[in-house]
């Protein structure tokens, strides 16, 4: 059973629909999902000059540098907190959505991809669900805060952040073809703990299921690892 839902990426000028088919898998931490598990989280810029510009307006946000007083382990039980947590029909209705939409940050990120805030309430929302886990710990300036998976990412690689090690609390970029190149991100969560199977334990927000959810990814899916500098 599947299920389809219309992601809405908007660009100056341009107006790109991109249907994603979301599966139905298991969200128990045994079973490894699917590659294409998940709806595609392409909501953003393709051009690398627009994600260079949104790299600079995260650092104008005060969302870079320094360690911040929280640990791994406070992120992954807050975000672990939100296992369960559901989108509605229409793909919208979460509070990650409903706080990425009146944030400043949502100010800044409609001026790169075009529409309005409220474009955000029904957006494909796995980089929204990281960026809240992060405001709500305190853990923002270093886990960031953006809606498109390619910019969240490229924000760490310019950081100076960016590796191909699992940590537990690292943001975990994946692309479902396998492909290691940035702009081939689909979704994004949080690492749990490496498996040492060629496998990791994560909890990701809008997974297949259109909800919060425990997984176990192959780490082939893997395109890197974003690392918060938490204090412990």
């Amino acid at each position: 059973m599947a299920k389809h839902r219309l992601i809405r990426a908007l660009t100056p000028g341009t107006i790109r629909a991109t249907l994603g088919a979301t599966i139905i898998a298991s969200a128990a931490f045994g079973a490894v999902a699917p590659a294409n598990a998940d709806t595609p989280e392409h909501v953003g810029p393709a051009s690398n000059s627009s994600v260079s510009q949104t790299v600079n307006n995260q650092a104008a946000s005060g969302s870079q540098y320094g360690r911040v007083n929280v640990t791994a382990q406070k992120v992954l039980d807050v975000a672990r907190a939100q296992v369960g947590t559901s989108e509605n029909a229409y793909g919208g209705g979460t509070k990650f959505q409903q706080w990425y939409a009146k944030s400043q940050r949502a100010l800044e990120t409609v001026k790169r991809d075009g529409g309005s805030p409220q474009s955000y309430l029904n957006a494909a929302w796995c980089s929204m669900f990281v960026s809240w886990v992060g405001e709500q710990t305190g853990a923002r300036p270093q886990v960031g805060w953006d809606a498109y998976t390619v910019a969240h990412a490229r924000w760490f690689a310019q950081n100076h952040r960016w590796g191909s090690t699992a940590k537990p609390g690292a943001v975990v970029f994946f692309s479902w073809s396998g492909s290691k190149d940035l702009d081939d991100i689909n979704h994004v969560g949080f690492v749990v703990k490496d498996n040492g199977n060629g496998t990791i334990s994560t909890i990701e927000g809008n997974t297949g299921n259109g909800r919060v959810e425990q997984r176990v990814r192959p780490t082939s899916q893997v395109v890197g690892y974003g690392y918060p500098n938490y204090a412990g």
